[in-house]
């Protein structure tokens, strides 16, 4: 299934969890995965040691498939948490020509894409395969 045409269907889908964190899908015309902490907290301060030692594990591993499978211009890493009071990070492959570059994905629209990106499908596979 192409992910680009039909994004609703992947929202919310954990492709990945265990006893620290849970990894979703968020719906969008770039790669973007959530990884949230499954203990209930506000502040990264919060986080175990053990925690945040898997937060970025899983970074790392997402951004790093994400520049070499999609050959990415820019990865971008947020953690915010204004809407959603749980401890949670952002990793967004990006691109010159996305919607929203140089902007950010909840900033101004800058254009309308004409992205031509591999398989979403097979790239979340692969970041489950390699979590």
């Amino acid at each position: 299934m192409d992910f680009a045409n039909h994004p609703y269907l992947y929202k919310g889908l954990m492709i990945y969890e265990n006893n620290l964190i849970t990894v979703e899908i968020e719906p969008s015309e770039i790669p973007w995965v959530k990884v949230f902490a499954k203990h209930k907290v506000k502040e990264f301060s919060e986080c175990t040691l053990e925690e945040k030692t898997e937060f970025f594990r899983v970074i790392d591993i997402a951004e790093k498939l994400m520049l070499n499978y999609f050959n990415a211009d820019k990865i971008n890493i947020a953690s915010f948490g204004n809407m959603l009071p749980q401890v949670h990070w952002h990793v967004m492959a990006r691109f010159e020509l996305d919607s929203y570059f140089p902007e950010p994905m909840w900033g101004e629209k800058q254009r309308d894409a004409k992205l031509e990106l591999l398989d979403f499908e097979t790239f979340f596979n692969q970041l489950k395969e390699q979590l």
